[in-house]
């Protein structure tokens, strides 16, 4: 019988509630654990949550330090103003990490303005200090805990989709829209007649409850046709983000674990669930022998989970596409982004401007009712010079 903790442990109505948080009383915890000779077990989850026990990657301000919730409130303060002002107060404060952030990622420019402000030191500076701590590296601080092991329950993404959208149905089933409708009843009516909602903070946040917003608002006050097309369009976005939520999880495993290994990033076993009637044999005996095997000192006997990766790849890299006025932070994302049918849309439009700029300029010079007078005559390299300040 294993003791499980942290599970609803925090008010469903409090917004403050952070990473930093979290990562204070779980690592608690799990100190109290070791300190009873057992072995802790994570299970989740939110990798950033995850992230913040595996390594030493998070920058506490004097007031978490202190233990004074306003310092959540002042990120959430930060946040309402705009994001373009934000990022050129952080270019002034700390210009390194604002070359690595986009400026409409507000969560993370408002985030380090607030450890300057409440600090007085920039954060790409406590972000250094951690990366040149013994056993640090590129990707953080050194881990928190010695010896750590991950398993990594993965499935073919088609089974996987299949299961999520079963699991949608199953939550249905056991009573989720009820659940909502009490949940939306209690306690966000108020800030909805208040215009005074909020989807990006606390729970309302999570996965479930804004994909039912429109169903849940307009319940009783339209025809039973329009409220069945609502529901249907709730449940069908409820699957379609949990699924993306699962490959964005995926992509976060290996992204930080496979293809950017690092001296303190731990070895990651991959055990296949596509198939779960062989879940004895591929899932639980080779766990069960992994973490034996580590308890005991052994190497095991099952093979980590290695990716190739490009040592010369920038995950922080600045790219500004002039074609589609954005900005694009990192190699990886620039090279999508230039395959992208959005850029390549673009890109087509402005061909096909500057084709029918040169048939406008073509036409102008042929018809009679133009300047008689010679024209001097350009050369090509000429010719395309004006033709670029024209278009």
């Amino acid at each position: 019988m294993c003791q499980h903790h942290m599970i609803s442990f925090v008010d469903p109505l409090v917004t403050s509630y952070t990473v930093v948080d979290f990562r204070n009383r779980a690592t608690t915890l799990i100190e109290d654990i070791f300190a009873r000779n057992k072995i802790p077990i994570v299970v989740g989850g939110t990798n950033y949550y995850i992230e913040s026990l595996l390594w030493k990657v998070l920058v506490n301000t004097k007031r978490q330090e202190m233990g004074i919730g306003k310092a959540a409130d002042r990120k959430v303060e930060l946040e309402k103003e705009d994001s373009r002002e934000l990022h050129k107060r952080l270019s002034q404060v700390d210009p390194e990490m604002a070359a690595k952030l986009h400026p409409h990622d507000k969560r993370k420019v408002a985030r380090s303005l607030q450890v300057f402000e409440e600090t007085g030191i920039s954060h790409s500076e406590f972000l250094q200090r951690q990366h040149a701590e013994e056993g640090g590296g590129p990707l953080g601080g050194p881990l928190r805990f010695p010896n750590p092991c991950i398993l990594w329950l993965h499935a073919d993404q088609t089974v996987l989709d299949e299961r999520l959208d079963k699991r949608v149905d199953a939550m249905l089933a056991a009573g989720l829209l009820e659940e909502l409708r009490d949940f939306h009843r209690r306690y966000n009516l108020k800030n909805i007649s208040e215009n005074s909602q909020d989807y990006q903070h606390g729970i309302f946040q999570s996965i479930g409850f804004k994909e039912f917003h429109e169903y849940l608002i307009t319940e009783g006050k339209c025809t039973p046709e329009t409220s069945n097309q609502l529901l249907k369009k709730g449940i069908e976005a409820l699957k379609q983000v949990t699924k993306r939520y699962a490959r964005k999880q995926n992509r976060w495993v290996r992204n930080r674990f496979l293809s950017r290994p690092g001296p303190s990033v731990p070895p990651v076993y991959g055990l296949e669930v596509s198939d779960v009637s062989k879940w004895e044999e591929s899932v639980l005996e080779p766990a069960v022998n992994i973490v034996q095997s580590f308890i005991q000192g052994h190497k095991p006997t099952a093979t980590p989970m290695k990716m190739a990766y490009d040592e010369t790849e920038n995950k922080r890299s600045y790219h500004m596409c002039d074609l589609c006025d954005r900005i694009i932070i990192g190699d990886r994302e620039w090279a999508a982004h230039i395959k992208s049918k959005s850029h390549l849309h673009q890109l087509k439009k402005r061909r096909k401007l500057n084709s029918d700029a040169v048939a406008h300029i073509e036409t102008q010079s042929s018809s009679p009712d133009c300047d008689p007078e010679p024209k001097e005559e350009k050369s090509p390299g000429q010719h395309e010079q004006e033709l670029k300040a024209r278009v």
